[in-house]
């Protein structure tokens, strides 16, 4: 794929616009209504999140999702040649942003590192893969490591669980605690920053985040631990669409073209980036 053309190709005529709230979702068009008509609307719902859909200090919005996305919109506006116009929409909760893709109909797109699993397929359609992620499971730093989950009784016996609500990090501290401990809390954060920074403040809890999330906590120099005993790295991330979305195939074309997107030096350019040259070689060693 001719990365350097498609980026050219998006600065000089992709239309770019903002939308508040779902509220404010209006008729977001088919790819084959665009592709009849030469022009549409599409909106990108997203979950602000460092790294992955953020503001850079000169207040553009930008991140490996977002501009991934932007590669897919340049894509189609060049090999089919339309012009696109993308609505931004922030949603704060991943439950409304998952909602709001679901709900949908048409040219709705969702960029909130979503695992892709078999459940969730029969509500949402999925791009291919475009991540995959190890979940990690973190505490303060004072905390004793576990070597198996079977030292979670007696080295967790004090703590509660802190989770970002809606999420398979949810469900994950759920059977934790259900199984292991169950005399503890589930205690919810409003975002992974949040849960992170609650978790190095203190010694109270035991939670779920990806570790990208934990990467860049710990380069900063917060107190938290990583007990890779309980690191799950089976999860895929894909841009979710709604289940009767024709864009799924566009997409699908967009992320296999000439060797497949995520083996691209494109891709490897963002993610570090965005995320640091050396989680991304960790996050890329992945997808070998």
């Amino acid at each position: 794929m001719r990365f350097k053309l498609i980026v050219s190709l998006f600065f000089a005529g992709l239309l770019l616009v903002s939308c508040g709230n779902p509220s404010e979702l209006s008729h977001q068009m088919q790819f084959a209504e665009i592709r009849d008509q030469g022009s549409g609307t599409v909106t990108l719902a997203y979950v602000p999140s460092d790294g992955f859909s953020y503001e850079n200090e000169e207040g553009k919005l930008t991140g490996v999702t977002i501009e991934i996305f932007r590669d897919f919109a340049a894509f189609v506006e060049e090999y089919y040649e339309v012009e696109l116009v993308i609505n931004y929409m922030p949603i704060d909760r991943f439950g409304n942003f998952y909602d709001t893709v679901r709900q949908a109909e048409g040219g709705i797109f969702g960029v909130a590192n979503v695992t892709i699993t078999e459940e969730r397929k029969s509500e949402l359609a999925f791009s291919p893969p475009y991540m995959r992620n190890v979940a990690t499971l973190i505490t303060h730093s004072d905390i004793e490591e576990i070597s198996s989950f079977d030292d979670i009784p007696e080295i967790f016996n004090d703590l509660n669980a802190l989770a970002f609500e809606g999420t398979l990090h949810e469900e994950r501290l759920r059977d934790i605690v259900e199984n292991r401990i169950p005399g503890a809390l589930i205690y919810f954060a409003q975002s992974n920053n949040e849960i992170v920074e609650r978790t190095a403040a203190s010694n109270d809890y035991f939670a779920y985040v990806d570790i990208y999330n934990y990467w860049r906590a710990s380069e900063e120099g917060m107190p938290l631990l990583r007990h890779e005993a309980g690191d799950e790295a089976s999860e895929e991330f894909g841009i979710i669409m709604p289940l009767e979305s024709d864009w799924h195939d566009v997409m699908a074309e967009f992320f296999e073209a000439d060797g497949g997107y995520v083996h691209s030096d494109r891709y490897r350019q963002l993610m570090e980036a965005h995320l640091g040259a050396g989680l991304a070689d960790l996050l890329i060693s992945q997808m070998d």
